[in-house]
């Protein structure tokens, strides 16, 4: 029967290519200090590696849909990790020819991959584990092998550039291009020799007799609001750590601390790690507390840590690693523990009650992903302007409509629309 299959191998799948997710794209996010200083750009063509690798979302997230609908849940695994080894050969390449365009390329093709992963992994877990809170507890535990990725790519890159910023180059972040590459090569074999259910698995017969549904999922007023929710999630996910480590190693004569690289990628990778724990108690609690609840808490924990970011004054400062450092990069890092659980809150309550629309909707989902890179690109031209701490106003904002998807959006007021 159904009910006693047994789905560990699946999921630790699963949680595989939730590490590679995360590590590829914290690696591009990172790399901003490089190119920052190699083709001495803007902080906000800084982060044009990053809305490369978000733009993609904005491109294959519907068309990934449709793969994952026609073609199953393996078939996509493996279509993801070829795509991401081949993304991150093209950045490992760009570090050769010292080409910034090659760079964006591979950031670009790198991305197409994350969001074939991230239309695979949600909705697969949400799935193996029944949906309701244990299908966010899954997510949440997923989340937590997310954040390892996260946490080792930034600690990683800091630690090849070291403290030398003004001389650091693409090709000196290889080492962890060459690793990523072969995590996904692995991860290719593991896939091919697994069963993974198919439990959208859209037929021929089925393609044959279908009538064409006068609904879909953007008939379901929460699945929109969670979509944009996710939007501004990713931004300040990505914007927060991102904006923080040029704000830590721009001098200070423009604007920044002048910090150095290693010392700032322990910062950031600290960010990533507090997700990491934030995700392992959600795991815990998931299905205990309701999606709703812990969104209400984390988006509202997370505007009060930004406002000590902005107010507390610069020159309040703490002594770590031989160097003083604003106790300010201290709230901004602390912000990992608040959206440590936002992702699979927001998918959870996004797709609940969807049914058949599941695979369609994670599709449209995965577009609004994109806010990853054009939140970012735009806080950073903020602090092109106004200065590194006003820009996180921008982080603000975002955190405020999430508060408002939790306390208001998140209901399904579409219940007569059938889903089976």
């Amino acid at each position: 029967m159904e009910k006693k299959q047994n789905f560990t191998i699946p999921i630790i799948v699963m949680f595989l290519l939730f590490f590679m997710i995360a590590f590829v794209t914290n690696f591009a996010g990172s790399m901003g200090v490089i190119v920052k200083n190699q083709f001495g750009t803007s902080n906000a063509i800084a982060q044009l590696g990053t809305l490369a690798n978000f733009i993609a979302y904005a491109c294959m997230g519907i068309p990934a849909g449709i793969i994952l609908r026609r073609k199953g849940y393996k078939f996509t695994s493996l279509l993801a990790v070829t795509v991401g080894f081949a993304g991150v050969g093209i950045q490992f390449l760009s570090g050769y020819v010292e080409s910034f365009a090659v760079y964006v390329a591979g950031a670009l093709v790198a991305g197409f991959s994350m969001c074939l992963l991230n239309i695979v992994v949600n909705p697969m877990l949400n799935t193996l584990g029944g949906g309701g809170n244990k299908g966010n507890q899954l997510i949440q535990w997923g989340g937590t092998l997310n954040s390892t990725g996260g946490t080792l790519a930034p600690i990683l890159l800091g630690y090849l550039i070291g403290g030398a910023v003004d001389k650091a180059s693409v090709s000196d972040a290889a080492p962890a291009m060459i690793i990523a590459m072969a995590i996904f090569a692995v991860a290719f074999v593991v896939i091919l020799l697994t069963r993974i259910p198919e439990p959208h698995l859209e037929t021929k017969e089925m393609r044959a007799a279908k009538t064409r549904d006068k609904h879909s999922p953007l008939s379901f007023r929460h699945f929109v609001l969670g979509a944009i929710a996710i939007f501004f999630y990713v931004g300040v996910e990505v914007g927060i750590p991102n904006t923080a480590n040029l704000y830590m190693t721009t001098a200070a004569e423009d604007g920044g601390l002048g910090l150095g690289a290693d010392l700032a990628g322990w910062f950031v990778g600290a960010y990533w790690f507090l997700m990491l724990c934030g995700r392992f108690i959600g795991g815990l609690l998931g299905g205990k507390v309701s999606s709703k609840t812990m969104l209400s808490v984390a988006s509202t924990v997370a505007i009060c840590f930004l406002l000590c970011l902005v107010f507390i004054p610069v020159d309040a400062t703490v002594h770590i690693h031989g160097a003083d450092v604003p106790l300010k990069i201290a709230f901004a890092t602390l912000c990992g523990l608040c959206t440590s659980v936002m992702w699979g809150a927001i998918f959870n309550l996004s797709a609940e009650g969807l049914g058949k629309y599941t695979p369609m909707a994670s599709g449209i989902f995965m577009t609004l992903v994109c806010g990853g890179g054009i939140l970012p690109f735009f806080q950073n031209m903020v602090a092109d302007g106004a200065g590194f701490v006003a820009s996180y106003w921008i982080v603000v904002a975002g955190f405020a409509y999430i508060l408002f998807y939790a306390l208001v959006g998140s209901k399904n007021v579409n219940r007569d629309i059938p889903v089976e």
